[in-house]
């Protein structure tokens, strides 16, 4: 007897179970790829059927062309019907396959499709866009560095030439502009206060009290219409602040009590429709049209006094002159020989607010004719008229020879990095 061999118990039996774990799994795994198995078998036996149906098909119509054409009007045959179920049925698991291969090839991404516009219905998807590679930080401050260098260049240049070639500059690279107030509005946003934000403030304290009293707005004599020309208005931010201001607060007024602003914006680029293009020494607008003239940091040429002349030209009698401008211009750094220029050309100073750690503010009045002759008559008998006219031809004179935006208003200049 055999060493292993017991009676009634045979080692050699092929029915022998053994104790495995995953034997279950390994089972159902195994009759899965079966039944793919026999699956796949009768797919390519229904293809090859197929294919041979068709060749007989095409042998029967090459003898009877006839009958091709008229068995081509009479309905799909049963034949015909099976391979067209046979084609779909091939299709589909072909694109099944595919989306199988593709799902685990490639990760899903659920940005791309959040951002992924729907197709409308029964219209042609458009290819997507690829997403841009975001910038990193080394980029981004490279980016940032080349952008304030650009915006340095065209602010020099804006500061330096007189408003005439401004105009053409611009009207040849309009695209400068828009570099220019990028950058600006990028610097103002450090400052303490937007003086944009300033002038706005100013109109609505004076606005409680009625136009042309005493601390109220200064409007036309007939009709009381505030005329405002916001000279070098940039993106005319001005101008919409002020209208959506007056239609809110006209809302809540009584009808003898609601007051009609109008706004004129210039600039070297109409950015949007509020704005009018123009060297802002000689605007479209006729003599005493207006009674709030506003340079919000706007005396860039380098012939600037210029654009007081035309303000003062625009202005109706007791009109009035309102500037802002960077500390750091004034040569005097107190604004007093800015402001005595401005008074030699026919202004009377009302106030200098220097409160601001950033810009002083300005405010002068055109006086009506009556002031004019009756502040000449003190002059001669006081034996200074002729002080005072010597003055502005030595002021001229002075411009003549030197811009004054070389001395008077110093250039805001940046300094190079």
């Amino acid at each position: 007897m055999a060493l292993f061999e017991v009676e009634g118990w045979d080692i050699k039996t092929k029915d022998v179970s053994y104790d495995s774990a995953n034997a279950k799994k390994e089972n159902k795994k195994k009759e899965r790829k079966d039944r793919a198995k026999r699956a796949n078998e009768r797919r390519l036996e229904a293809i090859k059927n197929a294919e041979s149906e068709d060749e007989d098909f095409e042998e029967n119509a090459e003898d009877d062309g006839e009958q091709v054409e008229d068995e081509e009007r009479k309905p799909p045959t049963p034949k015909a019907e099976k391979k067209a179920k046979i084609e779909d049925s091939e299709a589909t698991i072909q694109k099944a396959e595919k989306s199988a291969k593709k799902s685990a090839s490639e990760p899903k991404r659920a940005s791309r499709k959040r951002g992924a516009e729907k197709p409308e219905a029964g219209g042609d998807s458009e290819p997507a866009q690829p997403a841009k590679k975001p910038l990193t930080a080394l980029q981004q401050k490279m980016m940032a560095k080349l952008s304030g260098s650009r915006f340095r260049w065209i602010n020099e240049q804006l500061y330096t030439i007189s408003s005439e070639n401004a105009l053409e500059l611009i009207k040849k690279q309009p695209e400068l502009f828009d570099e220019y107030h990028d950058g600006f509005r990028s610097q103002v946003q450090s400052w303490p206060e937007n003086p944009v934000d300033v002038f706005v403030d100013q109109f609505r304290i004076r606005s409680k009290k009625p136009v042309n009293a005493p601390g109220g707005l200064p409007g036309l004599p007939n009709d009381k219409k505030i005329v405002v020309a916001d000279m070098g208005c940039g993106e005319a931010q001005l101008s919409l602040d002020l209208k959506n201001f007056f239609a809110e607060a006209n809302k809540k007024s009584k009808k003898h009590h609601k007051k009609n602003c109008v706004v004129h914006s210039f600039d070297l680029k109409k950015v949007n429709n509020r704005i009018t293009v123009a060297d802002i020494r000689n605007v479209p607008l006729p003599d005493g049209s207006c009674t709030v003239v506003v340079f919000c940091l706007a005396l860039m040429g380098t012939n600037f006094l210029d654009f007081i002349k035309e303000a003062y030209r625009l202005l109706a009698p007791r009109g009035e002159l309102w500037i802002a401008e960077i500390k750091s211009r004034f040569a005097d750094r107190e604004g007093e020989e800015f402001v005595n220029a401005i008074k030699l050309l026919g202004f009377f100073h009302k106030k200098t607010d220097d409160t601001n750690k950033m810009f002083t503010r300005f405010e002068f009045f055109k006086p009506p004719q009556e002031i004019i002759e009756e502040r000449k008559a003190k002059l001669e008998r006081k034996q200074r008229f002729v002080e005072v006219e010597t003055e502005k031809e030595e002021l001229e004179s002075k411009r003549n020879k030197t811009p004054e935006g070389k001395w008077l208003l110093k250039p805001c200049i940046y300094k190079r990095r």
